[in-house]
């Protein structure tokens, strides 16, 4: 009842306040109206307006957003108005606030931070703006409905900058997102009443360069994408090589133009040959591309150089959710390793990568390695190997019992739990049921043919996953490196070991090598633990800006974007 007598009374008092401020442009209000008399037509307005910003926000649901349900952050909603008596904070007797112009610029523009305008009613705001200005009484309710749709916006908006849209937890990245609080009331109060209020929210963005540089990316592709002038290239029969006649030789040049991998315009002969320079700018296409850089016209190339610029466009927006998953800050420089990049970069204390080498990770079939944040705690130099057990029952035991010196030609052994090793001459039948059973284990000796190779960075974990180097060297070669069981196999392990060493003295990489080539095993502990992070990007922006896309090998792209098209909120 209250409200309802609030609306009877409201509707003639804005009558009477709207003809009261036309007298007093004409100079006969104070004739007409006194002082007392307008006060109070503003303070019923006040009254009104305050009230239903309160019921909008108890309820917790605003059917004008796309989103109506805002339960999620009624708190800071409520907490964001009492501290004005529910008065609206964006919109006063003059109109909207220039804050709230520049807010509803932001919700408009998210897009290019590789958010979705439409999870902040992007294309709905101009419509409401209009609406504000019309001359009818039932625009003072729509006033706070307004005021309520833009904070919520707002908020959510301000919260998927800082945390991402996704839940990584839920979006097959396991990653703990950092758990540190944004008061988006204070945060939205400071909006309200701040000459730019873009700085403000970009208090809540990555301080990483990577993420400036990927944003910046985004945008210029999204730009490409715009103008649709992307050609599509017939496949191949055969592969194309320097020199060789290629009918679309004209075609692919424009798209490597476009692309911004060949910097000239060529001319082309009939019939077009594919020429040494097509072949230059293709060679830089395939490196950005995780492809063998031979400079061929392949069919795998050829359907890279395909890829719609929309779907490229895709990769980076979720190369950004993911960034804003990671902490930000580090107790030291990280070690990171990219997966679908198949790469290792050590951080400098710019965060800029000091220094980078290929990874194998694991098959994407059943031995995928999984993403997180941990810290390396130690290193150890000819390590000693313990067979996983599913490892020893699928692929070792089968060969064991078909030769049983197999064992000793790649330096296996059978050890119980105290640590003493069985020699050949006792494994029987009964004592590789003990394996099978997981009594027994089985481990490789140090050495050149351990599957750890001569090195391992242990960083604890749930996964029991680490780093180490390998024997089998030839796998780096590749340009699609996920050959193992999910641990992670880094080509130049001596190096990484020398950059993890690199404040304890005494261990410099010559150092390192001799204890590699030695005999003994040796561990040795960090003084200060490194962090490492085991992520998933298939774009990644290089300091020179250079733009790199890469396979989704284990479909995390695809199941990121199942995630997001539930709607908002997602998993907030």
């Amino acid at each position: 009842m209250t409200r309802i007598r609030k609306w009877l009374f409201g509707a003639p008092l804005l009558a009477l306040a709207t003809w009261t401020a036309m007298q007093c442009r004409s100079g006969t209000i104070c004739r007409l109206v006194s002082f007392p008399a307008a006060a109070a037509v503003q303070r019923e307005l006040w009254l009104y307006q305050a009230g239903s910003v309160r019921a909008i926000v108890d309820a917790g649901r605003l059917e004008i957003l796309r989103w109506p349900d805002f339960t999620g952050c009624r708190p800071a909603v409520q907490e964001f108005y009492e501290g004005n008596g529910y008065a609206p904070a964006w919109i006063d007797g003059k109109g909207i606030s220039p804050q709230a112009r520049s807010l509803i610029a932001n919700l408009q523009q998210a897009d290019r931070k590789g958010l979705d305008p439409e999870d902040y009613d992007g294309s709905r705001w101009d419509d409401r703006v209009a609406r504000l200005h019309e001359n009818n009484p039932a625009v003072e309710h729509f006033r706070a409905s307004f005021d309520v749709a833009l904070t919520v916006s707002g908020m959510r908006y301000a919260s998927d900058l800082r945390f991402g849209r996704g839940h990584p937890q839920r979006a097959a990245y396991g990653v703990a997102i950092e758990q540190s609080r944004v008061e988006l009331a204070e945060l939205l109060r400071r909006a309200a009443q701040a000459p730019d209020l873009s700085s403000v929210f970009q208090e809540l963005e990555p301080p990483f360069d990577i993420y400036r540089r990927t944003e910046k990316a985004l945008q210029a592709y999204s730009r490409l994408a715009q103008d649709n002038n992307q050609p599509t290239l017939a496949q191949l029969a055969k592969t194309v090589k320097p020199g060789e006649v290629y009918g679309e030789a004209s075609k692919l040049s424009h798209l490597l133009r476009t692309l911004g991998d060949l910097h000239q315009e060529l001319t082309f002969s009939d019939p077009p040959v594919y020429s040494l320079e097509l072949a230059a700018a293709v060679k830089r296409f395939q490196h950005r591309h995780g492809l063998p850089e031979d400079g061929w016209l392949t069919p795998k190339t050829i359907s890279a150089l395909n890829v719609p610029l929309s779907r490229r466009v895709q990769q980076l927006r979720l190369t950004l959710e993911r960034i804003r998953w990671l902490p930000r800050s580090y107790s030291r420089p990280p070690v990171v390793v990219n997966i679908p990049s198949f790469q290792l970069h050590a951080l400098d204390e710019r965060y800029q990568s000091s220094w980078a080498t290929n990874v194998v990770v694991g098959k994407a079939y059943q031995h995928r390695t999984p993403t997180f944040a941990a810290e390396m705690r130690y290193l150890v130099f000819r390590p000693y190997w313990y067979v996983p057990n599913s490892i020893a029952r699928k692929e070792l035991l089968p060969k064991i019992e078909k030769d049983f010196s197999y064992m000793r030609r790649n330096d296996y052994e059978i050890v119980a739990g105290g640590g003493q090793f069985l020699e050949e001459s006792q494994i029987d039948e009964s004592v590789l049921a003990q394996v099978r059973t997981g009594e027994l284990r089985i481990r490789q000796r140090p050495g050149a043919k351990n599957a750890l190779g001569l090195v391992k960075f242990v960083f604890p974990n749930p996964y029991d996953v680490y780093m180490h180097s390998t024997p089998a060297q030839e796998l780096f070669s590749r340009a699609r490196r996920d050959f193992s069981h999910g641990c992670i196999r880094v080509e130049h392990a001596d190096e990484l070991a020398a950059w993890c060493l690199r404040d304890k003295p005494g261990w410099s990489l010559e150092r390192i090598r001799a204890v590699m080539d030695g005999t003994q095993s040796v561990r040795v502990d960090l003084d200060r633990p490194i962090p490492v992070l085991i992520v998933y990007g298939t774009a990644i922006v290089s300091a020179d800006g250079a733009v790199h896309f890469y396979e989704d090998i284990y479909g995390y792209d695809a199941e990121l974007e199942r995630t997001l098209a539930k709607g908002y909120p997602y998993a907030h």
